[in-house]
């Protein structure tokens, strides 16, 4: 018999600040950590903003010998795992640490790298720096975590751009479910926003140069964050037995894949992997009151994720909140699905709607309720997340609001 899974800790960092406490302010607000780059000279690109995470100094959180081996996306993913494990209020104490473990999106350590090639072709040094490997290696976040943590049962890092996270979640929530797993700490970090990366998205000319405006009409492109977000999920009647505070029970996962094309989404393909997490979570369309959408802010995506919404609660749509809440911290790639899930379980727990920020014009091909503008009170029970990827790589992910 599978066991439901409660979520009893979360830990973010991102435009909006260095915990989330930060996140939940910024969130009920609408602040919009979006703006100038400060840590990248912008002169020569075509788009000069960015979600980069503000007064982060890694040595307040970090003594030097651990810096050395840290690239900023494993450093941002180890805070968020600490204050997730502290809120969950001891949820590894009395665990067996192979009964534990540690699923986060795969991440490249691109300040490592970038660092790496400017000390080569740039400064002509013989060699990078001796850590380069193990900072820069996509596993690198989930790898610091164990340490940090003592967990010595299954961890590692999934691949699928920009639904990393959220793969990792879900994998994580099924593994809990099945017994597999007593405890797990689950998300993903991400810290693109290097001089390279830049000018390989803004190649692909999808980077707004002015502004995040999803399913608004004139909407003109993604603006790129950075930032790390995770959550402890475990068995709910452990967690119950322990007395710890269930902020969210976490109940389905839906998957899938669009075989078609590289970087255009395919309607059918987002609207299958809604309705996998809906029927893996035994809940009806009809009961879903809030949808944390992918929301990029490109004129197709957007287009393609409200008629796969459509396709999954038909006219009951227009009424049905739907927000992006990557207005407010950016598009933060690998990361952005557990960031996103945060926003929802504290939808859930706080009794708001998160904003879409930067909504100016409706557009007919993005029917929905987005909560334009401002945060909304309201008593959600039920909520879905989604994440959509190049490649065609989706995840979704299914949350109810828990009693208490």
């Amino acid at each position: 018999m599978s066991a439901r899974v409660a979520i009893t800790g979360l830990g973010a960092v991102s435009a909006l600040g260095l915990d989330v406490a930060s996140h939940l302010a910024g969130l009920k607000a609408g602040t919009v950590g979006i703006g100038p780059l400060r840590r990248v000279d912008a002169t020569t690109l075509r788009s000069k903003i960015g979600a980069e995470v503000p007064e982060f100094d890694p040595q307040a959180y970090f003594e030097p010998r651990q810096l050395g081996l840290l690239d900023r996306s494993s450093q941002m993913g180890l805070i968020a795992t600490r204050e997730a494990v502290a809120q969950s209020g001891g949820a590894l104490e009395g665990v067996a640490s192979h009964r534990a473990g540690a699923i986060f999106s795969a991440s490249i350590g691109y300040w490592t790298m970038e660092e790496g090639y400017q000390k080569l072709y740039l400064d002509k040094a013989p060699r990078p720096h001796p850590f380069t490997v193990p900072r820069a290696m996509p596993s690198g976040t989930a790898s610091v975590v164990t340490m940090d943590l003592g967990i010595h049962g299954p961890a590692f890092g999934i691949a699928s751009a920009c639904s990393s996270a959220s793969h990792a979640m879900g994998t994580a929530f099924h593994m809990v479910r099945s017994g597999m797993l007593d405890v797990a700490v689950a998300g993903g970090a991400e810290a693109s926003m290097t001089p390279g990366m830049l000018r390989a998205w803004e190649a692909l000319r999808v980077l707004s140069p002015e502004g995040c405006h999803p399913f608004s009409r004139d909407r003109s492109g993604l603006v790129l964050g950075e930032g790390a977000a995770v959550i402890v999920l475990e068995n709910l009647e452990r967690a119950r037995a322990r007395g710890a505070t269930v902020l969210a029970e976490m109940t389905g996962f839906g998957m899938s894949s669009d075989g078609i094309d590289m970087t255009a989404p395919d309607t059918e393909s987002c609207a299958r992997a809604m309705s996998l997490a809906l029927e893996d979570a035994g809940i009806a369309p009809e009961a879903v009151d809030y949808v944390n959408a992918h929301g990029t802010a490109t004129p197709l995506n957007d287009k393609t994720e409200s008629a796969a919404m459509r396709l999954v609660f038909g006219n009951r749509l227009a009424a049905l909140p739907v927000s992006s809440t990557k207005s407010m911290y950016g598009h933060t790639l690998s990361a952005s699905g557990a960031l996103d899930m945060v926003a929802t379980v504290l939808a859930l727990r706080e009794g708001f709607l998160p904003p879409t920020m930067g909504f100016n014009e409706a557009d007919p091909e993005c029917d929905v309720d987005c909560v334009p503008n401002a945060s909304r009170a309201a008593s959600p029970e039920v909520a879905i997340s989604s994440s959509f990827a190049f490649g065609g790589l989706n995840a979704v992910l299914a949350v109810r609001r828990y009693p208490g």
